[in-house]
């Protein structure tokens, strides 16, 4: 599948927003906070249009309970991809093969929650570097 890199989308912000509802209904208390990261969430940063979500839950293990049950996850779209080569994540991804949304959950207190919110406040502050990584991101996808 090639990589497709656009420029910033104004809407992303409005489709994570959309998105977070949904799975705010869904999950209840389990989710503790939904951020949005990635590219998408840097204001004037050219991505792939993929929105990227960061779910902090309580209990891993009600996580999995859910989505064994297909509670839901299904119901939204989403397809279960397990820790996909990170301990303690759990990882869904939405819209086949023209994704829409990556859904990375991990347990309060992991230090990869703080590690996605750090890189993304960091290009946030700092739009020269921003723009930087977007032109290395587009050499690469070419």
């Amino acid at each position: 599948m090639p990589i497709t890199i656009i420029p910033y989308d104004p809407s992303w912000p409005e489709k994570f927003e959309q998105e977070a509802g949904l799975l705010r209904e869904l999950l209840g208390e389990l989710a503790v906070q939904i951020h949005h990261i990635g590219s998408t969430s840097v204001p004037g940063l050219a991505a792939k249009p993929i929105i990227d979500i960061l779910l902090e839950v309580s209990d891993l293990d009600a996580l999995d309970a859910l989505d064994a049950k297909n509670a839901g996850f299904n119901r939204l779209g989403y397809e279960p991809k397990g820790a996909f080569g990170i301990p303690g994540r759990r990882y869904f991804r939405k819209g086949g093969d023209q994704r829409t949304h990556h859904l990375h959950a991990f347990r309060t207190g992991d230090q990869n929650l703080a590690r996605h919110v750090s890189f993304r406040d960091y290009l946030r502050a700092h739009p020269e570097i921003a723009k930087a990584y977007a032109e290395v991101k587009i050499r690469a996808a070419r």
